[in-house]
């Protein structure tokens, strides 16, 4: 075997260069306006406790036979993802296609949230929200989209509501959360999360963060350290990378009461494979909810595996039900450059086949 020999000059001139590209990137730092996301036009019509329903009209032509979207995003992070930019949001490109869309945004829970639990969530605020865009909207039922958690949510409100909803769509939503490959899912099973709780009453969203971070400890930490330079290479590069930064720390706290529940019947009894799943005292069947369903997971998903979402398939009960694969992460299935025309067009042209 022959030995690993450094060329010291070769040597040499990378660092040099690794250190003219740092100093562009402080200097193109230096320049850059504040970091700025969410901008797609909008109105709060409805606001409840911490929670703001937003309200996205249609731009152009506006498709008014095709109920409303209503977007339920998870209570972990903060759901301008799904609007980041302006060549980078799902919420600005579904406008485009005209479809009038409103968002769920939950706010920041403070230490009095902390008993609030999956009652007050998903019979309480989803159910406000759904009068709500009803009202605003004339519709008498509005189409519903879960995100991730937010996803088992929708699952979860139309099973116990289900003639208020005109069809569902889920979006890289955990269903079985015990499959073999879901990391996140063995990282529950060992976590003290009582001892937690009784420390900080909320889950502290930057222990969420770190943990999420610590599942992908490679491309999180060291690639992304070393990809520095070429993100802060212009100013285009430098704000868009600053955007998924300020998004990935913008991390609310979990009310303490909804998050012991949630970990408990889904991570650890995984009850909507399982059965026995109440809540608020009322049994959810997803045996009950027959309408549309469009089931949507990511390939390269590491906190919603494939398999986690596809078990949705056995035990649903939609007379109407797909499944459709897209290429990227949990996150790059709807900001990835590619997912800009395919996942607008999936939704658009799956709901304006069922009016």
């Amino acid at each position: 075997m022959t030995g690993f020999k450094i060329n010291p000059e070769q040597l040499a001139q990378e660092l040099t260069d690794l250190n003219t590209r740092l100093i562009d990137g402080l200097n193109t730092l230096g320049q850059l306006p504040p970091v700025d996301v969410g901008q797609t036009p909008h109105q709060t019509l409805y606001s409840e406790d911490k929670l703001r329903l937003n309200h996205y009209p249609a731009a152009g032509t506006n498709n008014l036979d095709i109920p409303p979207l209503l977007i339920v995003y998870a209570l972990i992070n903060r759901p301008y993802i799904l609007d980041l930019q302006p060549d980078r949001s799902l919420i600005r490109a579904l406008n485009e296609r005209g479809l009038s869309v409103y968002l769920i945004d939950w706010g920041y829970p403070e230490p009095v949230d902390c008993y609030l639990d999956l009652d007050d969530y998903i019979n309480g605020y989803i159910d406000n929200c759904v009068t709500a865009v009803c009202q605003h909207s004339g519709h008498a039922k509005p189409n519903l989209l879960g995100v991730c958690q937010g996803g088992t949510f929708s699952l979860c409100y139309s099973a116990l509501n289900p003639k208020r909803i005109n069809s569902l769509i889920t979006m890289v939503t955990p269903v079985d959360f015990r499959t073999p490959d879901n990391m996140l899912s063995h990282l529950a099973q060992k976590l003290d999360l009582d001892l937690a709780l009784d420390a900080n009453g909320n889950i502290p969203g930057h222990m969420l963060t770190q943990t999420y971070n610590a599942l992908m400890p490679i491309r999180l930490g060291l690639q992304k350290a070393l990809s520095m330079p070429q993100q802060l290479s212009t100013t285009e590069n430098a704000m868009n990378f600053l955007r998924m930064e300020h998004w990935i720390n913008d991390s609310p706290d979990l009310a303490g009461e909804a998050c012991r529940e949630f970990v408990q019947k889904f991570f650890h009894d995984n009850r909507f494979i399982n059965g026995d799943l109440e809540i608020g005292g009322q049994t959810v069947d997803l045996k009950n909810y027959t309408g549309p369903l469009l089931n949507i997971f990511a390939a390269r998903d590491h906190l919603v595996p494939p398999a986690a979402s596809k078990a949705l398939a056995a035990i649903t009960g939609s007379e109407d039900y797909q499944e459709q694969e897209l290429a990227g992460g949990h996150i790059g299935v709807f900001v990835g450059r590619h997912a800009q025309q395919r996942l607008p067009d999936l939704i658009s042209s799956w709901l304006q086949a069922r009016p």
